[in-house]
């Protein structure tokens, strides 16, 4: 009764996922849109059906064959030679089933290998396309989940769903009409115990979709815990306030119950297969008892009894899958539907079919009357990859710039200041167009961001943000992230630059020191140093930074200034600063407020205007004795 195993748990799995897809309902086109995304693949699921339809057959016929040796070896008319012969088939069909399960497992292998690639790189490459403001309402989990869980799911529905649908659809057509024609007495007996099987096999399926459910949470719960607690800033925090304790008994609890739900789930299980094989084998008892009978009135041979035995032992684990086909056929549409969403959600930051470049040495910067407000989460995100415990309603249709219009001339270093909330790093990131204006226009070089292409913007511009961000690599491949051909030379020259490279030469390993978790190996003064020379590196015609010299010391900002300074020499420059000391030497301060331009000077000048900056600037300074 081997061969019915692996359906069998097949079977189990399907009940297992039956009420997860209670209530579920499939976006209209679904399936046109699988088939068409299919297409490509056509050739090799036609091979894969076909390999799949004689592995089927040759399963029904092994059992045939062996009722056909004890006809030989039982009846009158039986020789040596027909015996051998028979046995000859069968060992060469086992030989041909091996080879064309190995084909089989080949195209299979092809087939869903070829469509993850497909998905996951259409996927990536989409979700990469998404601007900023989807990122930030977007959880990392579930962006990745559907890369990962329903890429799989979609990729199981080419793979097992489709070869289980025909295997067994095929299997069980076959193996019935084969049993009818041997013997309807007994085929009709056989098939009366199906329903008692499958009334508490449903019961099963119950329980194990609830346990199951349970299991994932607490298992989402841990992996949620784990990646929290385990990261630098976690685990600070976790020994900071003293929780070790605390969080290990809050983890043990959930492993522990995944514990129990497993064991459960185990005895379940096997509760399903012993039932399984119960029913079988009643069936295979009742074919014996009837078919010896049969045989002892005349009515059948001895070589039809055992060819229905056989029969019956391949007969409940396809009949089971298929009866709950339709739960695996809707797991992996729903898998489908999942990468679908994310496909069809459009970015609204687009670029044009006639987008241009930008000319050679471009650096002016133009708000033309720009009024932004930040997206909502209809626009720019999907339900299902937010928190929705925790909706975030904060920014939504609220005008954020309201009329902003300024210049910065070529080689003009121009600061933003004001206060907190005030729309300074909202106006920076207009210009690498991270966002879109509502209305209004930001041109550089004279053309409007919306009508350059994305790579040549990207290339004219160099930004260093509040909270700059290392990958888990090295020192050399992060700056190299700005120009993947950099010499170490020039690694150097801009880490010296920076007045960081001192620093890096006195680690063991220099540039392939690995920065760690977002940079963690590095204080907060060195990763901005370390993300300056970055752009450094780069020399775009344009740099914007945004607080760049926040997590900075005085002498180390000091420092930092001085190579700037020599740095953004001749570059158009805009800068962002609460500490107004690190603007005093801008060409030009524009002080933003409640979105609005509230005035624009020199230090100077606007000091002995006496305006919002000096208001700011006499805040910030003379406590400290500097007025």
């Amino acid at each position: 009764m081997s061969s019915m195993g692996p359906a069998g748990w097949e079977a189990m799995r399907s009940l297992r996922r039956a009420d997860d897809l209670k209530g579920v309902k499939l976006s209209a086109g679904v399936k046109r849109r699988i088939l068409r995304f299919a297409r490509p693949y056509r050739r090799d699921i036609v091979f894969f059906i076909a390999l799949v339809t004689l592995i089927a057959a040759i399963g029904v016929a092994t059992p045939v064959l062996a009722g056909d040796i004890v006809n030989e070896l039982t009846g009158a008319n039986g020789t040596q030679r027909g015996v051998v012969t028979i046995a000859a088939i069968i060992a060469g069909l086992a030989a041909v089933e091996g080879l064309l399960n190995l084909a089989m497992r080949w195209y299979g292998a092809k087939l869903g290998e070829g469509i993850i690639f497909d998905l996951r790189r259409v996927v990536f490459d989409h979700v990469q396309s998404m601007p900023v403001a989807f990122f930030t309402r977007s959880q990392t989990g579930a962006l990745v989940s559907r890369l990962n869980n329903d890429v799989m799911g979609a990729q199981r529905a080419f793979t097992s769903t489709l070869s289980g649908l025909v295997s067994n659809g095929i299997a069980v057509a076959l193996i019935i009409g084969v049993m009818f024609f041997q013997s309807w007495q007994i085929t009709l007996l056989s098939l009366v115990l199906v329903p008692v099987f499958l009334v508490p096999a449903k019961w099963v399926g119950r329980k194990l979709a609830a346990l199951t459910k349970e299991s994932f949470d607490l298992n989402a719960a841990m992996n949620t815990q784990m990646a929290e607690r385990f990261n630098v800033g976690g685990a600070m925090l976790v020994k900071l306030f003293g929780r070790p304790e605390t969080e290990s008994t809050d983890f043990a609890d959930k492993a522990d119950r995944v514990r129990g739900i497993g064991i459960t789930t185990a005895m379940y299980a096997r509760t399903f297969i012993v039932a399984l094989t119960l029913v079988a084998g009643l069936s295979q008892a009742l074919a014996y008892g009837l078919g010896g009978a049969l045989v002892f009135a005349g009515q059948l041979s001895a070589g039809t009894v055992v060819t229905l035995a056989l029969l019956l032992t391949r007969l409940y684990g396809p009949l089971t899958a298929l009866s709950n086909v339709r739960v695996d056929v809707m797991s992996a549409l729903v898998s489908f539907q999942r990468v679908f969403e994310v496909l069809d959600l459009q970015p609204l930051i687009r670029e044009k079919d006639d987008a241009r470049d930008l000319p050679v040495g471009a650096a002016s910067i133009a708000f033309r009357d720009v009024r932004f407000r930040y997206p909502t989460a209809d626009e720019v995100s999907l339900a299902s990859l937010e928190d929705l415990a925790r909706p975030d309603r904060s920014d939504n249709g609220r005008q954020i710039l309201d009329g902003v219009s300024f210049e910065v001339a070529p080689g003009e270093l121009v600061a933003l200041v004001g206060h907190s909330g005030g729309g300074k790093t909202t106006t920076a990131t207009l210009v690498p167009r991270l966002y879109d204006v509502t209305e209004g226009a930001v041109e550089v070089g004279g053309v409007d961001v919306r009508d350059l292409k994305a790579t040549s913007l990207a290339a004219h511009i160099g930004m260093v943000t509040q909270d700059a961000h290392l990958f888990h690599d090295t020192v050399r491949e992060n700056l190299r992230y700005a120009r993947p051909n950099a010499s170490d030379d020039e690694i150097w020259e801009a880490l010296d630059r920076a007045q960081i490279g001192d620093t890096v030469r006195r680690l063991e390993s220099g540039l392939g020191t690995v920065v760690g978790e977002r940079g963690y190996r590095f204080s907060g003064g060195e990763k901005q140093r370390l993300a300056i020379a970055r752009v450094l590196l780069k020399a775009p015609p344009i740099v914007i930074l945004d607080e760049a010299t926040a997590h900075l010391d005085s002498e180390s900002e000091a420092a930092v200034q001085r190579a700037l300074d020599s740095a953004l020499e001749g570059r158009t420059s805009l800068v962002i600063a609460h500490r107004l000391s690190t603007v005093r030497r801008a060409d030009r301060i524009v002080v933003i407020e409640e979105g609005k331009v509230a005035e624009s000077g020199t230090h100077d000048q606007l000091v002995d205007r006496g305006g919002l900056y000096a208001e700011l600037y006499k805040t910030q300074f003379e406590g400290a004795g500097v007025l």
